[in-house]
């Protein structure tokens, strides 16, 4: 997961330059007098696009409003006299409109605004207007260049020059890019250098191409086309793979030499703030690599950047540090060289202290500053109103001592503005200050009452912009305490603003801002609330999931809770859309069904008013490997072939295994069978082959999330025939009918027939009789013996054979022929009973030739005959148990106990059952009853509960009663066990409650004289009651709950004192004189203790009168009305006490709480 923060004060992401560039000069408000000021002016370089009207900015502020003018070339334009020229209303913007005809270049010229009023002349900057300009390239024929393999060549560009100068790039005459590299490169001045020509390069032409800006425009010069002489004409491919293509070629190897600049040691001459670009060009064979160096220092890394394949060295934002020597260092095989650029830094002027304007008050002092720096040192130059100083009228209160201005005891009247001109070789700046002397008292300039919002921690500031004259002096106070606010944490700023590194939660609170001078003093509050920050606290987790999963990417987020919280979600850094696979949560995101084109990026972002949070993972989705492609049969071989695959995509699940299979034509046609497996790492196998088979192969792919589809089939391979080497598998020899005896196997599939006409030899004879081998040639898969005698074992074999020859001999198998039914059943049977429910049995095995075949089971039948209980019917429905294998004994089960039984055995083979034997009786004898038939408890009222039963189903012997055990419980807690004994004929009991609110659970059992049978258990139902007695229960020992019930019958025990004060005080109201006052007429009480009136006699809704007049509440819960403030109403000796109110004076209290509030401004004006 990748955390990242972004905390956004109410300054956005723009506070920390607004601190930087703190402004230091007093805004003067618009609605009082003061010179102009320049707002927005064009550029100094203007160049303009001759298709359009052209625009040269100029507005101004002051008050009076400014009124403009302009001049062009140092002359006074007089706008009025050209009908394309305007200026535009309440502005000095020039507008000249070419609609009606006229040629811009006739405008060209350097413009400047004044912009005027009765306080002075403010000026813009000289403006260079030129037109944009994309001349046609000069027509020329270029011959063509022959040149030798190996040489260097410079193909010259020459672009036309247009204003701005347009973009140069070369490509050939079919609009194809040129390939450059370090070998073949454009250079700074548009040319195209070869450090060396090779063959390849004749292989197209070679056009210069310029793009105008303006006119948005390529032009394109005439095609160079290349002849290069060779001394080894062979081509080009033939020597791709040598080592030494030069030497191949018969190509010279030379040193290197520089193409540009030309010599050892050049100059180079830079102005300060742009960008310094040298540049470096050698031939050489081969092509030389370029390294550059400064003398006496290292490379300033911050701000280098090398281009054109290190040719050229780039450092931005040049300074006078940058002035000094660098060389670069040209090499290869053969040699280096070397060359030197000195670099100077030239600089046009930039301000040190630009003027800022001056407000005075009557008789204070004051000075202008014009302090710049360039290279060479710029000459200061004042003017006042658009006019040399020198030439302006003299002012005995201001004295001009070079870059300084300086006022002395100014009075009113004497505003202007003053403009500094900075200027050298390299360019000049012009900067306009007026004066202004003015006597106004404090102002805040700022909204009142401001509420500002801040994350804990942030730096913020607080604004109180604000104006006067003399220049007020600015404290800050919070909370009304006694001290100004500076230092520490505090930073106050000459604008007003007040500074608080990092807000805390003990900044929160009200900050005033006083503004004070000899005139009197102006105040604002600005609140400042602290807010928790934004944090994700559980961010999403990169994961790799399945295709087809559910994904969840958690976002638990921590916010202040007075600001409202925004969560989206981004997908790959766009905002995600939450279609109706996915749902949004407040703690995280759920994707369902995650497919492919979930996989990316996901960002939470948690984002208040003030900040924000984000947290970013990655989802990787898991998917079945694409299919195998371009199957290949190579390596053909009588018994093998080498498959080879191109692999699928993985789809960011490595492949692990790859499943060859393979198909053929001849068994089972369009049915694909596993071959081989191999890993994941190869994508050729050796694949074994069976004889006389029409293969055709695929492949799967398979990785941790499942198979690919299959590939495509490969081509055809059959392989040549032979004998088979295998004989058939699973042969078995088994009787159907009692006198023959059918032979099965496994037939050959088609990689184990080898051969054509399949087909299989069997042979069987009698064991032990020696008799020959019978045999029989079939071509399905059985074969069947007649005439054999009653289950005789024979020997069976079964051989294959094809067109090419016979199998090894098989091995022989024993099987037997068919079973006849056993002719005799067991004797001597005798029965010993165990218990009421099995008895013990044992008989005289069988002679083994009356068995008749395999002998299976002996098995017993038995049926109930009927039960020794009068009037019990019985089911006679015959049952079996089976003794698996030749045995004597076993024990018969799962019988009902006092019952008369009936039981025969039989001898079982594989033929069935063979004849039966004697019948034997038996009885068994009493045994514990089954569960009653039912068990029903009924609760018709809270003091009894009754209960209902049946007889057991099985009573299994005579009825002597039954036992019930009963115990109550509560939840968890149970009461001691009660027994109750009834007589088998009683069937109901009604049981008698001791206590209402518990229940009741009963195990009921039927009972002989062998003991009692298995309990049915039941309980009683839960009372009508029984939540509350729950809750009661639950909640009487809890600490909240013991408070609340004493706050309660405290306050009931205030009220009762009150009603009784209250009472004695009043006199006494019986209340039928009191109904019958209130039926009859609108009656109040003066007193103003009481307030009576006809609500207070309304029945409450829920309720019902009793015969005595009283007012009863369905609800039981009196104290809670009581405890809530509702209505008392009490019935007690004969005495009615209505409803009371205390009543407070809200806008007293109020105001009572404003005039005792301390203003924290007075404190403030006590220190000003």
């Amino acid at each position: 997961m990748v955390m990242q923060q972004y905390l956004l004060t109410y300054t956005g992401v723009v506070f920390a330059l607004y601190l930087h560039h703190i402004i230091r000069a007093i805004e003067v408000p618009l609605d009082l007098p003061q010179p102009p000021t320049i707002t927005k002016q064009s550029v100094k370089d203007y160049i303009v696009d001759p298709r359009d009207n052209i625009f040269i900015d100029c507005e101004a502020k002051g008050n009076p409003i400014p009124t403009f003018s302009w001049t062009r070339n140092g002359k006074f334009f007089n706008v009025a006299k050209d009908p394309k020229v305007s200026m535009q209303r309440r502005s000095g913007t020039l507008v000249i409109d070419f609609r009606g005809g006229g040629r811009p270049e006739d405008y060209e010229g350097e413009y400047q605004c004044s912009a005027r009023n009765e306080y002075g002349t403010a000026l813009s900057s000289k403006i260079l207007l030129q037109v944009s300009r994309s001349p046609l390239w000069p027509k020329e024929h270029l011959d063509l260049v022959e040149i030798d393999e190996g040489s260097p060549l410079t193909l010259k560009c020459n672009p036309p020059p247009g204003l701005p100068p347009p973009v140069v790039f070369w490509m050939s005459s079919s609009m194809e890019p040129i390939h450059q590299d370090k070998r073949v490169s454009q250079g700074q001045n548009g040319d195209l250098y070869f450090s060396n020509v090779m063959l390849q390069d004749a292989q197209t032409d070679y056009s210069c191409n310029a793009r105008f800006h303006f006119t948005h425009t390529i032009q394109q010069k005439n095609p160079y086309t290349l002849k290069i002489q060779t001394k080894n004409p062979h081509n080009e491919t033939s020597f791709r793979n040598h080592t030494d293509m030069y030497s191949a070629r018969g190509v010279m190897e030379t040193t290197p030499s520089f193409m540009y600049p030309y010599g050892t040691s050049s100059n180079q001459i830079v102005l300060r703030g742009v960008d310094l670009l040298l540049e470096c060009i050698a031939s050489g064979v081969p092509a030389p690599d370029i390294m550059w160096h400064k003398k006496g220092g290292e490379l300033p890394t911050d701000k280098t950047k090398l281009e054109n394949f290190n040719k050229a060295l780039r450092i931005t934002n040049v300074s006078e540090e940058d002035s000094g020597e660098y060389f670069c260092l040209a090499s290869n095989k053969m040699g280096s060289i070397r060359h030197t650029i000195s670099v100077r830094v030239k600089a046009a002027p930039y301000w040190l202290d630009e003027p800022q304007n001056l407000i005075l008050a009557p008789a204070e002092d004051g000075r202008l500053v014009c302090r710049a720096n360039g290279n060479p040192k710029p000459t200061i130059q004042w003017l006042v109103n658009g006019e040399p100083i020198e030439s302006a009228p003299p002012n005995p209160s201001r004295e001009v001592a070079g870059d300084t201005i300086v006022f002395r005891d100014t009075q009113i009247g004497s505003s202007a503005v003053y403009q500094c001109n900075a200027s050298n070789e390299h360019g000049y700046l012009l900067a306009n200050a007026f004066v202004s002397v003015l006597d106004v008292p404090p102002r805040i300039l700022s909204p009142r009452n401001q509420l500002i919002k801040v994350i804990q921690y942030n730096r913020t500031r607080l604004d109180c912009p604000f104006f006067g004259s003399p220049i007020p002096t600015l404290r800050w106070f919070k909370n009304g305490q006694g001290s100004a606010l500076d230092g520490e944490n505090y930073q106050r700023h000459e604008n007003g603003s007040l500074e608080i590194n990092m807000a805390r939660k003990e900044d929160q609170g009200i900050y005033t801002c006083v503004a004070t001078n000899i005139l009197g003093k102006a105040e604002n509050q600005v609140r400042l609330e602290i807010k928790d920050p934004t944090r994700i606290v559980r961010g999403p987790e990169d994961l790799t999931v399945k295709r087809g999963s559910l994904v969840r990417l958690d976002c638990r987020i921590k916010h202040d809770s007075t600001l409202k919280l925004t969560v989206t979600w981004l997908k790959d850094d766009t905002p995600l859309y939450i279609g109706n696979r996915m749902k949004k949560e407040d703690d995280g995101l759920i994707i369902y069904g995650v497919a492919e084109k979930d996989q990316g990026d996901y960002t939470c972002v948690a984002s208040t008013e003030l900040d924000k949070d984000s947290a970013k993972a990655f989802l990787t989705v898991l998917e079945r490997p694409e299919r195998p492609r371009d199957l290949e049969l190579t390596d053909l071989a009588e018994r093998s072939v080498r498959l080879t695959w191109i692999p699928g995509d993985d789809n960011n699940s490595p492949i692990t295994d790859y499943v060859v299979q393979f198909e053929e034509d001849k068994f089972q046609p369009g049915l694909w069978h596993n071959h081989s497996r191999y890993p994941g790492s190869v994508n050729s196998a050796v694949l074994r082959l069976s004889p006389y088979v029409n293969y055709q192969f695929r492949v799967i792919a398979v990785n941790e999330v499942g198979s690919s589809l299959p590939s495509l089939p490969s081509e055809r391979y059959h392989t040549i025939g032979a004998s088979p080497e295998i004989n058939p598998t699973g042969v078995q020899g088994a009787g159907t009918q009692k006198n023959n005896m059918e032979i099965t196997w496994t037939p050959l599939n088609a990689t184990q027939a080898y051969g054509p006409n399949l087909r299989y030899i069997v042979k069987w004879r009698q064991r032990d009789t020696r008799e020959s081998w019978s045999n029989e040639t079939v071509r399905t898969t059985r074969h069947v013996v007649w005439n054999t005698p009653i289950y005789v074992p024979y020997e069976i074999k079964v051989q294959a054979e094809n067109d090419f020859g016979r199998a090894p001999e098989p091995d022989i198998i024993i099987g037997y022929s068919g079973e006849d039914y056993p002719k005799a059943p067991p004797t001597d049977i005798k029965l010993k009973v165990i218990n009421s429910t099995a008895v013990s049995l044992q008989w005289s095995r069988v002679y083994p030739d009356t068995v008749q075949g395999q002998l299976k089971e002996y098995r017993a039948y038995f049926w109930r005959e009927s039960s020794l209980l009068k009037n019990l019917w019985v089911s006679k429905k015959r049952q079996s148990v089976g003794f698996v294998g030749d045995r004597p004994r076993g024990i018969v089960s799962r019988l009902f106990p006092y019952s008369n039984y009936k039981l025969e055995m039989v001898v079982v083979n594989g033929r069935g059952d063979g004849p039966r034997s004697e019948i034997k009786e038996f009885t068994t004898p009493e045994g514990v009853p089954s569960v009653p038939r039912y068990f029903r408890i009924r609760q018709p009222n809270l003091e009894t509960i009754t209960l209902e039963w049946g007889h057991p189903e099985h009573p299994n012997g005579i009825l002597t009663g039954y036992n019930l055990r009963y115990q109550a419980f509560n939840g968890t807690k149970t009461g001691r066990t009660l027994v109750e004994t009834f007589s088998p004929n009683q069937t109901r009991f009604t049981l008698q409650r001791t206590d209402p609110i518990s229940r009741y659970r009963f195990f009921l059992r039927a009972r002989t004289q062998v003991g009692d049978g298995e309990s049915i258990v039941e309980e009683s139902p839960a009372p009508l009651n029984e939540a509350y007695t729950k809750n009661h229960v639950d909640i009487a020992t809890q600490g909240w709950f013991i408070g609340l019930m004493c706050a309660i019958a405290l306050l009931v025990l205030i009220l009762l004192i009150v009603c009784f004060i209250k009472r004695s005080r009043g006199g006494k109201y019986p209340v039928r004189e009191k109904v019958e006052v209130l039926d009859h007429e609108d009656h109040k009480v003066d007193d103003p203790s009481f307030d009576y009136s006809d609500e207070d006699n309304k029945e409450p809704p829920g309720s019902h009168t009793s015969l005595d007049g009283t007012i009863k509440q369905e609800s039981d819960d009196s104290l809670v009305d009581y405890g809530e403030g509702g209505e008392g109403q009490f019935n007690e000796d004969g005495s009615f006490i209505g409803q009371y109110t205390v009543k407070k004076d809200k806008e007293e209290t109020e105001g009572n709480e404003s005039s005792e509030a301390t203003s924290p401004v007075n404190a403030i004006y006590s220190l000003a």
